[in-house]
């Protein structure tokens, strides 16, 4: 029900987050924190140029992936996709930038790392589709859903970066 809210709040009131302002929620996985992997992911969107505009370490319930991975529920790797997700702590990120969902994704590679390509987080760091480091909206639709579930508004900063007319004309 609640996801059901949030789906149809977002659809009504659609936020500004187009252009240079779009956001995208990433979330590195259990096994990316574990094996350190969080700086490495940061520095690569930073390099990129993308603004870091919430970011929190936390322990997930499995109530709160459920609510994330709702539209998965009828799957058959539901269950152990949520369990691993709560089996350690993430890295919850809102990044912002032009095309960022999109770009994001490309950043990120293919679920299956196997079908990823050598220069992306999961080509570069992930054997096998149970994990793939990092999870990535795949929409901005989605985004909007994934950061109202996991920030509030106030754990979402607004900032000018002195590098911005460096990176967008």
């Amino acid at each position: 029900m609640i996801i059901l809210c949030l789906t149809i709040f977002a659809n009504i009131f659609k936020p500004g987050w187009t252009g240079a302002n779009e956001r995208t929620f990433l979330a590195v996985k259990p096994d990316g924190v574990q094996r350190r992997l969080v700086g490495e992911i940061i520095r690569r969107f930073e390099r990129k140029g993308f603004k870091l505009v919430g970011m929190k370490l936390l322990q997930a319930s499995e109530a709160q992936l459920r609510q994330h991975y709702w539209e998965l529920r009828e799957k058959p790797f539901y269950n152990g996709l949520v369990k691993y997700m709560s089996s350690g702590p993430i890295v919850a990120m809102v990044w912002q930038g032009l095309d960022v969902v999109k770009t994001a994704r490309k950043m990120l590679g293919e679920t299956n790392p196997a079908d990823s390509l050598p220069g992306t987080i999961r080509g570069d760091y992930c054997v096998e589709v149970g994990r793939n480091v990092i999870h990535g909206s795949d929409s901005v639709e989605s985004a909007a859903r994934e950061i109202s579930l996991w920030f509030e508004d106030h754990e979402l900063f607004c900032y000018e970066e002195c590098g911005q007319h460096w990176i967008y004309a």
